[in-house]
């Protein structure tokens, strides 16, 4: 079994939120469970606080796919049609074509830290779209493997890490995405602004905590773009003045 992750960065019109919730954790849950290889499927929201807050957040939600496939030149195209039908309704607002649907292949499942707590979901994530100065692949997964997955994976709310490269198969819309390479960190944390900075300030060397990552490797290329976000699926939402918790459930009934 190969294990890929499709994510499908979005962006919804303000007057639907509630009903893309509502779809995305009743009937698309429902047809996903139907897909040979599905794990998982989560949503989150990007966060204001960004650890390079230059950089464009072009997309206001991500919706992040697991699978582990047999087949991924057949099964990698399943989900196309389950993502149209939210297109299709109405409920991706794609008026500026910032849509992107992208899967990368993983080297890994997640690798995590002993700030791991496995009985706890992940509060919030990041995406690196990374890409690999050319001719310099061995040495850029040692320096990842070996040197700043572990470094990265103790911060202060980072949890685990794992990376893949993006599939010569996709699925539509098939636009250009910036980075060829992924790199995929989850946190759980209740203070995402603390886990940012210090994140930031252990790479500069300026960490209260008085640690500096190892210096960068110049085999991870500077064309790349870093986006946080927070988990919302599972969490409360509002459909019609009605609120309702991730099973579908009316609170207060």
């Amino acid at each position: 079994m190969a294990h890929h992750v499709t994510l499908h960065l979005h962006n919804v019109p303000e007057n639907r939120l509630g009903e893309y919730a509502a779809w995305f954790e009743g009937p698309h849950r429902e047809a996903l469970a139907r897909l040979r290889g599905f794990k998982g499927a989560e949503r989150y929201e990007v966060t204001p606080e960004q650890v390079m807050p230059d950089i464009a957040q072009p997309w206001r939600f991500v919706s992040i796919y697991e699978f582990d496939f047999a087949a991924p030149e057949i099964d990698i195209p399943a989900l196309g049609p389950l993502l149209a039908d939210a297109r299709d309704a109405g409920l991706i607002d794609d008026r500026d074509g910032s849509e992107r649907v992208v899967t990368y292949a993983m080297y890994s499942d997640w690798v995590a830290s002993a700030n791991h707590h496995p009985d706890k979901p992940l509060s919030h994530v990041s995406l690196i779209l990374a890409n690999i100065t050319p001719g310099r692949d061995t040495e850029y997964h040692a320096w990842y493997d070996d040197v700043h997955c572990p470094e990265v994976t103790i911060s202060p709310g980072f949890v685990a890490m794992k990376r893949g490269k993006q599939t010569t198969l996709q699925i539509e819309p098939r636009r250009f995405v910036y980075g060829g390479e992924l790199v995929f960190c989850g946190q759980q944390t209740d203070d995402i602004g603390f886990t940012i900075k210090d994140f930031a300030e252990r790479a500069r060397g300026t960490s209260i905590s008085g640690i500096a990552f190892a210096p960068r490797s110049k085999s991870g290329s500077f064309a790349r773009t870093v986006h946080f976000f927070r988990k919302i699926s599972g969490t409360k939402f509002w459909s019609g003045g009605i609120a309702y918790s991730g099973d579908m459930t009316p609170y207060g009934r």
